[in-house]
């Protein structure tokens, strides 16, 4: 199985970290971030907390930044032997995952990962009929008016996209392969 996680030099480096860390210690830390991973741009530990940490696990700020932000991707990611976690600390992922994993799934599957949401969609058909240099032309257009919804700032855009007759069936195609993916899903 191909891993998700590309190994790179700060995965390499977090790792190191991570497996220099105290079970006990690691498997709380585990927990509290699983606790708050749902909550995006909400900080897992306060500046407080933080400072308790870096004395805790005998890390500097940069270190301590490295494993939580990794700790959090790996969790999101489920891989980790394929990036050489040893196999104790990859058992706390794993019993943190058992444990708190339908939960977490559960609140991450009531948050929007885009930011905007259609709200709306409307339309609009025009047919232009002639133009200075030829005196017979029919060239039909479609507009549509998608009116986004931004989850942050309750802001609302629209969207006004405007589509000949061969772009507009190339648009539908793709719309009817995504609702076919969608529906096999459910």
């Amino acid at each position: 199985m191909a891993s998700v996680i590309k190994e790179t030099q700060s995965i390499k480096e977090a790792v190191t970290l991570i497996n220099g860390i105290d079970v006990n210690k690691f498997s709380r830390l585990i927990s509290r971030i699983t606790q708050k991973l749902h909550l995006k741009g909400e900080k897992t530990f306060s500046e407080e907390e933080e400072q308790k940490l870096l004395s805790a696990l005998t890390l500097d700020k940069q270190s301590l930044n490295l494993v939580l932000e990794t700790s959090a991707f790996i969790l999101e990611q489920k891989q980790l032997q394929a990036i050489h976690v040893n196999p104790e600390k990859a058992e706390v992922f794993s019993q943190t995952w058992s444990t708190s994993g339908p939960e977490l799934v559960d609140r991450l599957k009531h948050n929007i990962f885009a930011p905007k949401k259609l709200d709306f969609v409307g339309w609009q058909l025009n047919l232009q009929m002639a133009q200075s240099s030829q005196a017979r032309l029919k060239s039909p257009s479609a507009v549509l008016q998608l009116g986004l919804h931004n989850e942050d700032s309750k802001a609302q855009e629209n969207v006004f996209v405007e589509f000949n007759h061969q772009e507009l069936l190339e648009f539908y195609n793709k719309l009817e392969i995504v609702q076919g993916q969608l529906d096999s899903l459910t």
